[in-house]
């Protein structure tokens, strides 16, 4: 670990405990020092209170990774378009998260974690800058029709919609989506498809509790509605150099990367057997396990295998889809892609830590803290 690295991390844990409070403080403090950008930000910022903070955090705990830090904060860079982000921007926003950091570590805080993050914070803010200003070709959104609309459960909808403009993206990787229902209010979805030559994206969506843009899009969306995307980011893609064997676990809705990618793998594979595990609480959540299967008997080097937490009467597997996968391994030799909910990726990656499959092959998404 580098100094600066040790720095950060020590650091950051006099204030963690606080965060969220540090969080409110440090988007007070923006918003004072520069009430116009205040526009840029939902009416609702319950949720999104702890996200860009979230994500400069994550960017700083990356430094001692050079390739996956750039990659991460010029994929930022150029999502954060969507927001109407100026580079003069990013000034505001640092001195209101060193304003923050200092205030809510009080006498612990040392020169040392001053400069630290100081210095951090200049090299995130040159690259997310960096980042946008390569990314000028494309829109800072784009403008995409409903096409297609259908309730597959009681709070799941697969819906296909159409870029107005072309939008490229590779299999895996997500997107954020805006409604006309909640303005600048963006979630994270993963495009279930892989590029098409018409352009339209497939999304699988649950609606969350009270979630403003899921339920939105469950409930309210139609064919022929305007929707708003952000620009493609997310690492969980095929290595094509790769000729090892799959896995892919997926949890409810953390399907849609692990379509996208077996279709990938139908336009190509000739040599790479893939296994999916697809869970869920109950036979209802399994809400596209007839296509999985179709897909299975038409591709030999396709299997899948479904299960159920909470469906004692499921004819398949029961139990959680981290167990059900350690019992049909060893997988010490395969290349691995989890997506679901943050609490099933962290059991899938336990599991696998334990079954001693090198983390170098095991690529995750989980929208949320993992």
């Amino acid at each position: 670990m580098s100094n600066l690295s040790r720095l950060l991390k020590e650091s950051w844990t006099l204030v963690e405990e606080h965060q969220d409070k540090l969080a409110s403080y440090f988007y007070a403090r923006m918003f004072l020092n520069n009430p116009q950008l205040r526009d840029l930000f939902p009416v609702q910022m319950d949720v999104q209170r702890s996200r860009l903070l979230g994500a400069i955090v994550t960017a700083v705990q990356t430094v001692d990774d050079p390739e996956h830090f750039e990659e991460y904060l010029q994929s930022l860079g150029r999502d954060h378009r969507k927001f109407h982000v100026q580079p003069e921007h990013y000034e505001v926003v640092g001195s209101a998260l060193m304003e923050a950091l200092r205030t809510f570590a009080g006498d612990q805080w040392s020169i040392e974690f001053d400069q630290a993050w100081s210095d951090a914070y200049a090299v995130i803010a040159d690259k997310m800058i960096a980042g946008a200003e390569a990314d000028l070709s494309n829109p800072p959104y784009w403008h995409a029709e409903v096409l297609y609309h259908e309730r597959r459960s009681r709070d799941i909808a697969v819906m296909t919609v159409k870029p107005l403009q072309p939008l490229e993206y590779r299999a895996g990787q997500y997107v954020s989506v805006e409604t006309k229902y909640q303005p600048r209010l963006w979630r994270v979805y993963s495009a279930a498809n892989a590029p098409r030559k018409d352009g339209s994206l497939d999304f699988h969506v649950r609606a969350v509790g009270a979630g403003w843009v899921s339920s939105a899009l469950v409930r309210r969306v139609r064919p022929g509605d305007m929707i708003r995307l952000g620009a493609p980011m997310g690492q969980m893609t095929l290595d094509r150099r790769s000729t090892r064997d799959i896995v892919c676990v997926a949890g409810g809705t953390g399907l849609a990367p692990i379509k996208a990618l077996i279709e990938e793998m139908t336009r190509a594979n000739r040599t790479r057997w893939v296994h999916v595990f697809f869970g869920a609480k109950d036979r209802d959540d399994l809400y596209d396990l007839a296509c999985l299967n179709r897909l299975a008997a038409r591709y030999p080097w396709l299997s899948v295998v479904a299960a159920t937490s909470d469906d004692p009467d499921f004819p398949g597997e029961h139990g959680n889809v981290s167990d059900i996968v350690a019992r049909y391994g060893p997988w010490r030799d395969h290349d691995f892609f989890v997506s679901g909910s943050p609490t099933m990726v962290k059991s899938t990656l336990r599991t696998l830590a334990e079954m001693q499959v090198p983390a170098i092959r095991i690529k995750y998404d989980a929208f949320g803290d993992v």
